[in-house]
């Protein structure tokens, strides 16, 4: 039997050459009602991204949790898996606490923390990791059909496990942050325009538009840095 590895090659091991991106985006959830469902998830707070009735017999409804890269969808015509049979659907989250309270608050029947495996019915020890390893610590809930989401606490990632963006990508949002940030440049106090560029990118990371990130970033110079734009 092998040992376990870990591994921060991005090579392909054949030609050496760097893989094709292949970016997995979006899960399907098997439902039975999907306006039931609809509302669980606009109750957590996840951003509907899209409601498509293209006929009565197919239906895509897609949402966002907060902060992902990744979707998942579900609706009518798009899946022959039972209603409720999706599980292993990872959250990962900094601080596992937080994040159940913060479901719980918004309607979730989230289980209490263990730690130990994750997936599975065994090994599970009651609350948190003793040492809060990163990894360790997780917590579950499911949605009105049963389908399965595991949160796990990640505090400190494994080598090659940063999420990067592409460089075409970076270039395209540096430059949309520096054609908001000129209007309010223009109005604003001497300041440091990197503390704008890092809110506004924040913003757009998880998921406002770009006049919604231009307003959060001039409310956090106005509420952290007191940067304030005269009236």
């Amino acid at each position: 039997m092998s040992s376990p590895q870990v591994s921060s090659d991005a090579t392909n091991g054949a030609s050496g050459a760097a893989p094709v991106p292949l970016r997995f985006e979006v899960t399907v959830l098997p439902v039975t009602d999907v306006d039931r469902a609809k509302a669980f998830y606009h109750g957590l707070g996840w951003r509907l991204d899209a409601d498509f009735p293209v006929d009565e017999h197919y239906r895509i409804v897609q949402f966002t949790p907060p902060g992902s890269a990744a979707s998942m969808q579900f609706g009518i015509g798009l899946t022959s898996a039972a209603p409720g049979s999706a599980e292993g659907l990872y959250l990962i989250v900094e601080d596992i606490a937080a994040a159940r309270a913060d479901l719980i608050g918004h309607g979730a029947p989230v289980s209490d923390i263990w730690h130990g495996r994750g997936l599975g019915n065994a090994g599970h020890e009651p609350g948190p990791d003793p040492q809060h390893a990163s990894y360790r610590s997780f917590a579950s809930f499911a949605d009105p059909d049963g389908n399965h989401w595991l949160m796990q606490e990640v505090t400190e990632r494994l080598p090659g496990r940063l999420s990067q963006l592409e460089i075409a990508d970076l270039a395209a949002l540096l430059h949309e942050t520096s054609i908001h940030h000129g209007t309010f440049e223009a109005a604003a106090p001497p300041h440091d325009w990197w503390d704008w560029y890092a809110a506004y990118a924040n913003a757009r990371e998880t998921g406002s538009p770009p006049e919604g990130a231009a307003a959060a970033a001039n409310r956090y110079m106005a509420d952290v840095k007191h940067v304030v734009v005269p009236s």
